[in-house]
């Protein structure tokens, strides 16, 4: 079976990007903290990976691939190559639905991070998805980074890559 395993979550251009500086990690907002301007690049990422979890996690796949450039490519531990666009990936998707019975039941994310390079930013985080297939229920941990790129004032994704989390394996 060839189920991707999450949403999110895609490790990519690291090593291009990474004579770049400029990080930051978005913290969390304090109780009765003042409102945070619409002009921090981070928490405008942090709310476009949001909303691809979400939607993801909801089974959602009208909306989650919305929120990718139809140009996106996505790299998964559980395909034999890279999807090279948002239409291959929906057509997998469709069949796994089809033929494996791919049901996404829920999707979180924890230990976020949002790295800015001008109009690229990578953000990247653990994912914990609950699915349903054909073989019953299971719970799947993942690594997953998502690169996105800031078009006329919006971050859309256009790279995702997902492998398994080492440290939630047992030997």
């Amino acid at each position: 079976m060839r189920i991707r395993g999450t949403a999110l979550a895609t490790t990519i251009l690291l090593s291009l990007l990474a004579g770049a500086s400029a990080s930051s990690a978005a913290p969390p907002a304090a109780a009765g903290a003042a409102p945070v301007a619409a002009a921090d690049p981070s928490r405008e990422v942090l709310a476009a990976a949001e909303a691809i979890v979400a939607a993801f996690g909801r089974d959602d796949p009208k909306t989650y691939f919305a929120l990718f450039d139809p140009a996106a490519t996505f790299i998964f531990h559980t395909t034999p190559g890279r999807l090279e666009s948002r239409a291959s990936y929906e057509a997998e998707w469709a069949k796994w639905a089809k033929e494996d019975g791919f049901h996404v039941r829920a999707c979180s994310s924890a230990h976020q991070r949002v790295q800015l390079f001008g109009d690229l930013a990578i953000f990247t985080h653990s994912v914990r998805t609950e699915l349903s297939t054909k073989q019953g229920d299971s719970t799947v941990h993942e690594r997953e980074t998502i690169v996105f790129e800031r078009r006329d004032g919006k971050w859309i994704a256009v790279h995702e890559h997902l492998s398994p989390d080492p440290s939630t394996t047992t030997p």
